[in-house]
């Protein structure tokens, strides 16, 4: 594989965008960035067989679904509306996994997927016959469990599904006698933002728990939190890892990754609206922690600006906030080189994922225009712009 393809480096990025072109709050998405990472992604599928899905709850940009399935094979949905999007915009294999199903929602959530996944046995219990109904009138269906391996590989616990009192996945002690007729598949999660490593001891403890299961099955889904196209990522060890286990228990694997898919492909561009004094310098910008990178307050995490440094590293450090009521609408301590003043722009990097599908309209803020970049070309194109009707239809 052309080297270009294997990391980030060297990849020409956001440094020369013009930030002065857009209206701000905006996002800004490189389709070019877009594209070098899918085509990563769709090198490993090639090499190792394994089947590529886009987590939809990542990236759910459906105005690039044409250019993600030119690579990929399909998306995972969290529930009947992420199913919706990707069975009517995608055109490829929809997998449905959702921590408890709405009764009336099920045949519906059926009907739009090829992977259904059920989080407990007590729901697949309640589900079996239905289940076996649909899978009577169609081809192209199959139905899984999640497990839980009770293997924490994740730092953060709010991102940890396999954390002590987890709700999510089927610990080994809860399917003993279980009647698995109808379940062709498993599924399992354990990563965040993460490289191969972590994969491969979360795969040593599902064999060594569920290795009797997996022979029984004739697809394995290793869940998403797979930072493939991240720069250092060990791709030909997954590539590997993955051919061994096809080969081991003769399944079909799925990834699922969402933040591989745009990870460094789009920006945030803010304005400043005010600065002043209190204790230390302070900079109000027109997108907010709150509404518009919830991440920044849940992770939480320190988001970087083009161009700004670590505190004092720079001559002039601020900290920079949202223009909301929430006292807590704080962005993050940052240097620059010269004073901050109404009208800077500002450049948020790696806005992509888990902001889009996440945003809010607190204090009837409107959300960020949304704009397609091409690197290459240089033009651009307005996705979509917000205003008063959508902070209105929401209540």
């Amino acid at each position: 594989m052309d080297k270009v393809l294997m990391g980030n480096t060297g990849y020409p990025g956001f440094e020369n965008f013009d930030k002065s072109t857009v209206q701000t709050p905006c996002y800004v998405v490189d389709e070019c960035r877009v594209e070098h990472n899918l085509k990563i992604l769709h090198h490993v599928q090639k090499a190792s067989g394994a089947k590529v899905l886009l987590a939809l709850k990542a990236f759910s940009m459906y105005s690039l679904a044409p250019l993600v399935m030119r690579y990929l094979h399909g998306v995972c949905a969290s529930g009947i509306n992420e199913a919706r999007l990707g069975r009517e915009e995608y055109q490829g294999e929809v997998h449905t996994y959702c921590a408890a199903f709405r009764p009336h929602e099920f045949d519906d959530i059926v009907a739009l997927s090829n992977h259904v996944i059920f989080n407990s046995v007590s729901e697949w219990q309640r589900y079996q016959a239905r289940a076996l109904e649909h899978l009577d009138a169609r081809d192209n269906l199959a139905f899984g469990l999640r497990i839980n391996p009770q293997h924490s590989e994740g730092e953060t616990p709010m991102y940890d599904p396999c954390a002590p009192c987890s709700r999510m996945g089927i610990p080994l002690a809860s399917l003993d006698g279980v009647d698995l007729t109808g379940i062709s598949g498993l599924h399992f999660h354990t990563l965040c933002e993460q490289d191969f490593a972590p994969l491969a001891r979360t795969l040593d403890a599902v064999e060594e728990k569920f290795g009797h299961l997996l022979t029984k099955m004739r697809w394995i889904n290793f869940g998403g939190g797979h930072h493939i196209t991240r720069e250092g990522y060990n791709v030909e060890g997954l590539i590997e890892r993955v051919k061994l286990f096809s080969k081991t228990y003769g399944v079909q694997v799925y990834i699922e990754p969402g933040e591989a898919i745009a990870l460094n492909a789009g920006v945030l561009i803010t304005e400043v609206l005010d600065t002043l004094h209190n204790t230390m310098d302070l900079a109000i910008t027109d997108t907010s922690a709150t509404c518009h990178m919830p991440d920044v307050l849940e992770m939480p995490y320190r988001p970087r600006i083009t161009g700004a440094g670590e505190p004092g590293e720079k001559p002039h450090t601020y900290r920079l906030g949202g223009p909301s009521c929430l006292a807590g609408d704080v962005i993050g301590d940052y240097s620059f080189d010269e004073p901050l003043q109404p009208g800077s722009r500002l450049q948020f990097e790696d806005m992509a994922i888990y902001t889009m599908v996440k945003n809010t309209t607190f204090n009837g803020i409107n959300l960020p225009d949304i704009m397609v970049w091409n690197s290459e070309t240089q033009s651009l194109r307005l996705v979509k712009s917000f205003g008063y009707e959508d902070f209105k239809r929401r209540l």
